[in-house]
This record gives C-alpha cells, structure tokens and sequence, in this order.
C-alpha cells in the first residue's frame, strides 16, 4: 500500500482509538453507579478499544516506514505513552479489584486523552 492509503488508515484508526476508550470508559465509570451496565460486554469492548491501541502504534510504524519520513517527536511520544498507559493499567487490575470500574474507567479516558494529544500536537 502507498504512504497515503497508509496516512489514511492511521487517522481513521486514530479518531476509533479516541471514540472507543472514550465511550469505554464512560461505560466503566457509569457502571459504578448503575449496576445494569456491569455486563461482561464491558470488558470486551475495553479490551478492543485497547488492542486498537497497539493496531494503531502498528500502523503509524508502517506509515513512517512507507512515506520515508520521521513523525514529530511528540506525536510518537504520546502514542508510545498511549500503549505504556494500557500496560500499566492492565497491571494494577490485580492490586484493585475493589476499584475495577474506576481504574479500567479512568484509565481509558486518560489513554484517549493522550491519543488526543498525539493527534494534535502531531500536526
């Protein structure tokens, strides 16, 4: 594929990243106070939205290596910020089970804040 269908692909897969940690972790919180949204479904749309994470870090190497060009310096900072955020809460999961929906929830809003950043402070 040429860098542009490559640049293409890593922005649409960059706004699902946003949109799916975003509803993501409104979901998780808003299941601290509504016991009818802790459905096992919760997990598996986290878990999506999380792997998208690493699918788009994929993706932006592969753009950088199809256009030739480096990404600026910040962009590639927070996305790599994006995947240590994911692996640093999956870890804490087992040190606050009592906390789940807060740490999965808090988490997912801070991963799509910094994929934000990523986003426009890339340009």
């Amino acid at each position: 594929m040429s860098a542009d269908v490559w640049a293409t692909v890593h922005t649409a897969l960059g706004w699902a990243l946003v949109l799916s940690n975003g509803l993501a972790g409104l979901w998780a919180l808003a299941a601290i106070r509504w016991n009818v949204l802790r459905h096992r479904s919760l997990w598996w749309f986290l878990g999506a939205a999380w792997v998208l994470v690493f699918v788009q870090l994929t993706a932006g190497v592969v753009l950088m290596r199809a256009a030739a060009v480096d990404a600026p310096a910040f962009h590639v900072f927070y996305g790599a910020c994006c995947a240590v955020a994911v692996a640093f809460v999956y870890a804490y999961r087992q040190q606050l089970p009592h906390r789940r929906y807060e740490l999965f929830g808090l988490g997912a809003l801070f991963i799509m804040g910094l994929a934000i950043r990523a986003m426009f402070l890339g340009n």
